[in-house]
């Protein structure tokens, strides 16, 4: 069960839902489709205790310049909440628990090419002290210019890789135009090393990369996020998984129910219509080093 923090636009609507494959944290999403009866979820809910929620993936916008075709978030608006109300929303997250924060999409660095993405990664390192700051991303859109003036405050840039065949990525959608998906992965990898940043790579298994082998590629990127998994290896529970309101989504029943704005109502309200199960979280290992400073990392 994960809480995931989205945008939509549903009457400016906050929305959205993760797609973070690797090891994360507690959850939050928030959304603004559709709606929720509060008198019934507060019943079901209100003998619970808070939830803090640790890790958040915020996607604060649903436009792309890919199209995947399996990705359930593809875009019904452009718009995307005014930083300061950004802000002002992971300040209620970080006074309720919030210790990482993961920024998505959409693709992230659309908006104000990258640099409306910056600023949430500067404020929340910065200003709000968070230990991770992380960021997936398609990696298209992506220059060194970025790292030069944000990379300082990043933890750890996810770029989505699901095949190292051209032809492949053009198939599934991973690709705009007939612009190279692999030139731009590799130098992304190159920067995050010149600027000490985590690198990571998610991937989806689908029907047309299922049966390729991608270890010599990905031996050649030399994720540095893999060193934590292999290090931790023998832990069953440790598993790699396969917009104007920020809100909370329910997924419990196979919907993505949005919550009350945490903006109206507050982090610890809101949260209680998520269904998130702190308690499994934990169980599962889902709380794990995601600061670079504590990954030990060689550059």
């Amino acid at each position: 069960m994960s809480l995931q923090l989205c945008i939509s636009n549903i009457q400016h609507i906050f929305a959205t839902v993760l797609a973070w494959i690797g090891v994360r944290g507690p959850q939050v999403r928030l959304t603004s489709t559709g709606k929720v009866n509060p008198v019934k979820a507060l019943k079901k809910n209100i003998s619970k205790p808070a939830t803090t929620p640790s890790s958040v993936n915020y996607h604060f916008t649903r436009q792309c310049n890919y199209k995947c075709g399996f990705c359930f978030h593809t875009a019904k608006t452009s718009f995307v909440l005014p930083i300061e109300e950004a802000k002002k929303g992971l300040q209620l997250l970080k006074q309720s628990g919030l210790e990482k924060i993961n920024f998505s999409g959409g693709e992230p660095f659309l908006q104000d090419r990258g640099d409306f993405l910056g600023k949430l990664v500067q404020y929340c390192k910065q200003d709000l002290h968070l230990p991770s700051v992380s960021i997936v991303s398609n990696g298209s859109l992506i220059r060194e210019k970025w790292f030069q003036k944000y990379g300082q405050y990043l933890d750890i840039l996810a770029i989505s890789c699901d095949s190292f065949d051209e032809d492949t990525n053009q198939t599934i959608g991973r690709a705009q135009g007939r612009k190279s998906h692999l030139d731009n992965l590799f130098k992304v990898r190159e920067w995050c090393r010149d600027y000490k940043v985590a690198f990571k790579i998610n991937s989806v298994i689908n029907t047309f990369n299922v049966n390729e082998d991608m270890r010599e590629n990905i031996s050649e990127l030399n994720p540095q996020f893999q060193d934590f998994l292999d290090r931790h290896s023998t832990i069953s529970c440790l598993v790699p998984e396969s917009n104007q309101k920020m809100r909370f989504l329910d997924c419990r029943e196979g919907r993505k129910d949005p919550s009350k704005s945490i903006l109206d109502v507050g982090v610890e309200e809101a949260i209680q219509f998520s269904g998130f199960d702190e308690k499994m979280f934990l169980k599962r290992g889902g709380k794990y080093v995601w600061s670079k400073a504590d990954m030990r990392l060689e550059w």
